[in-house]
């Protein structure tokens, strides 16, 4: 992928393929900003023994929130690029590593409060 707006290469798509490119890229950013958002809460609102446990909650939503804006940005702009220049969509982006990312994320936050439980 070069560093060109997709709009410099091939020719405009049927308009609702740009839209439904636009909508998913949308509904990806709305999933970082939940990400992000429930990282802050979590971190000012849970109560926890050590900040160590309160770090452990709140950092990884919201870095996993930054990493998501990034890529659906980049799928966004490749999949554009291919719809114009006619080519299959690549297989990039988000859905690879969010759902494993989130279970992870809820592993975790399922051992934190396990431990808590048993340390009261």
């Amino acid at each position: 992928m070069t560093g060109r707006s997709p709009r410099e290469v091939g020719e405009d798509p049927d308009p609702r393929f740009t839209f439904a490119n636009e909508r998913t890229f949308l509904a990806w950013n709305r999933t970082a900003l939940a990400l992000i958002g429930g990282g802050l809460a979590a971190g000012q609102l849970l109560e926890f023994d050590s900040e160590a446990v309160r770090l452990l909650v709140a950092l990884p939503p919201v870095l996993l929130g930054g990493v998501l804006a990034v890529t659906s940005y980049r799928r966004w702009q490749a999949n554009e690029r291919a719809m114009r220049l006619r080519e299959p969509l690549p297989i990039i982006g988000p859905p690879r590593f969010v759902p494993p990312a989130i279970a992870a994320l809820a592993l975790l936050v399922a051992v934190l409060v396990l431990i808590g439980a048993l340390d009261a």
